[in-house]
Formats: C-alpha cells, structure tokens, sequence
C-alpha cells in the first residue's frame, strides 16, 4: 500500500474517531455518484465520459466556528491523469476537495460578520448547466454543478437579515501574487425573491506581475410565482481593458481566461424555469424539471474551434429525491442547436 493510500486511510478513520467523541455539532458527511454522458451524433457506441467516485468528510458547526473538511475519492480507471516521465497513466487520486473554516461573530442583533479560509466552492447560479459567469470559462459548459474552487479568505457581512456582503480574496499560487478579487451581494427576501450581484477582476496579477485588467460582473434573479413554479435567469457583463501591456515581459501573465481579448466584450445570459410539484402524481414522477435555453455570442470563436457551434444551448432536466439518493437525469445540445447530448448522475449519500 503506498503513501497516500495509508495516509488517506488514517484521515478518513480519525474522522470517525473525532465524530464519536465529539459532540452533536461534529457529523460525518459521505456519498457515492455515478455519472455518464453520451453524445448521439457521436459514431461510436460507447459512453462520451463515465466516472464512479466517492465523497467523504467532516462538518463541524457551533456559534463562533464552522468547518468543513472533504475528500474526493477517484479509482485508478477513473483518476485524473498524470505523467511518470514516459507516458501518461491513470492513478488513483484522491483530492483534497474542500476545507474550510469559517469564524463567526455578531455585532448586533440585525448585524452579523464572518470570516472564511481554505478551498470552497461557488455555483450561485442554481442552474443546471449554465450560470455563474463571474467564475466560468464560456468554453466549457457545466453538467449538474459546477466546479469553481477558490483558494482564499472571504469577509463577510451580513445585515438587516435580506443582504449577504462577502469580499473575497483568492489566489492561484503558493506565493499568493496571482490570483483575483471577488465580490458578491446576496439578496433574500421575505416573499420568494432572491437575487445576486457579484463582480471579479485579476487584480492581484498586478501586484508583482504584468497583466491585463479583466472585468467580470454578474446579475442573478430568481421568483417563485407559486410555491411550485420558479423562473431564474442570470445575465454577465465579461471585458478586458484595452492597455498597452508587454506581452513579452518576463514577469507577463496572460489573461486568467482564453477567450479575454483586448477592447472586446461579451454579454452571456440565460433563463430558465422550475417545476417542483409538492404533492400528488406529479410529485411521485419527479422533484424538479428544469427548462433552460442560454446565449453566449461568438462561441465558436472563443472555442477556437474548427467545427460548428451555435451560440444558442438548451437543456431539459430532471431531478429526483428517493430516500437517500437524487436521481438526475438531462437532455442538452451539443455543438450544434440540434446536437442531442444525454446525462444522467446517481447521487447516494451514505450520511
């Protein structure tokens, strides 16, 4: 057994051991998901992707201090690649996926701060498949959720019990001289309105670097008409200042995304609408079914890609809870408007 197998295997039994002796604010958090897409217009028979993996940790909450430790678990035919200096091979990964402490106090009774470290994610959008254009790279289309980690520190505010304020600050290197700034207002309301405002720039590329300013801001809102309909939709405002910068620097960092050019601007948006019926037959057949369509202009452009893509996506999903598992199931556009793409993911949470 090597290293990282004996070393896993003490962490995930400590774990166990400290949610024994701790008290009722220390859970254990596991689950196993299973997922495989499939493109029709594909000419082979076999699956597009197909990965089986598991998620293990800890979660601590109390007043002042909650925590978040988890692992994501990988089998060697399923791990990411990597090189041994010949060719490149499938090994067993298993990643430090999330950790996190977050130290909390109040200020007053309407006034609340807080104070974030480690690795995090954020899909704010709540989308299916499209959404979170602060974070995302328009290349890339999400599946289900998003992975955006971050690796930062993030102050937050929250006040008058409807407004979230968080200030983050992440980066992308251990020395901390590349990375950005995020900001992000939430807003929930008594009545069933929610909506978000969040801006990201790399400006800590500039601290010691030669780098281009990118812009990125992000609208979200979502309404329950009625308890069982909701209609969402997220619009972005995506720009690259337009500087005279040495590309040739010896300290030059590109763009944090591909598709950043100078002077140019895009203006990525998508609405969708949920059904998530509370009783009766509707309810048996399903928890939610999502209807989403998304434009993201010059997609085929930014993909530097030689074959066709359209600049419209759609995808229809759906969603449901049995026991301790979540089924999902979608239907989705590939590169063409006509493109039929399948996926479907089993979640078991195991506690």
């Amino acid at each position: 057994m090597n290293f990282k197998k004996i070393t896993s295997t003490l962490l995930v039994a400590g774990m166990c051991t400290a949610a024994f002796a701790a008290d009722e604010a220390f859970s254990l958090k596991g689950n196993v998901q299973t997922q495989a897409t499939k493109m029709v217009a594909d000419d082979d028979n076999d699956f597009s992707s197909f990965w089986i993996r598991a998620n293990i940790g800890g979660q601590y909450k109390s007043d002042n201090l909650d925590g978040l430790v988890m692992l994501r678990i990988f089998a060697p035919e399923f791990g990411n690649s990597l090189s041994d200096g010949n060719k490149n091979k499938n090994y067993d990964k298993i990643l430090a996926d999330l950790y996190w402490v977050n130290y909390k106090w109040s200020i007053s009774e309407n006034n609340k701060m807080n104070l974030k470290i480690g690795r995090w994610k954020t899909d704010w959008s709540q989308s299916t498949h499209f959404g979170t254009y602060v974070d995302k790279d328009l290349t890339v289309r999400g599946l289900w959720m998003r992975d955006y980690s971050h690796n930062a520190l993030e102050l937050g505010w929250k006040c008058f019990g409807i407004s979230t304020l968080n200030v983050m600050l992440a980066t992308k290197d251990n020395h901390f001289n590349t990375g950005y700034i995020r900001v992000e207002e939430d807003l929930k309301f008594s009545f069933p309105l929610e909506m978000k405002f969040a801006y990201r720039s790399n400006a800590i590329d500039r601290f010691k670097h030669t780098a281009v300013l990118t812009h990125r801001y992000a609208a979200y809102i979502s309404y329950n008409v009625i308890p069982e309909l909701r209609l969402y939709g997220e619009l972005a405002h995506l720009s690259t200042m337009n500087e005279n910068v040495n590309t040739k620097a010896d300290n030059y960092i590109a763009p944090e995304s591909k598709y950043f050019i100078k002077d140019k601007t895009y203006n990525p948006f998508y609405v969708g609408i949920e059904f998530a019926p509370s009783s009766g037959i509707m309810n048996t057949l399903m928890s939610s079914l999502y209807l989403e369509l998304e434009r993201v202009g010059d997609r085929q452009k930014i993909s530097y890609s030689d074959k066709k893509m359209h600049d419209m996506a759609w995808t229809v999903a759906w969603a449901k809870n049995i026991g301790q598992s979540k089924l999902q199931f979608s239907l989705y556009n590939g590169n063409k408007f006509t493109d039929l793409g399948l996926a479907f993911r089993l979640t078991s949470t195991i506690k």
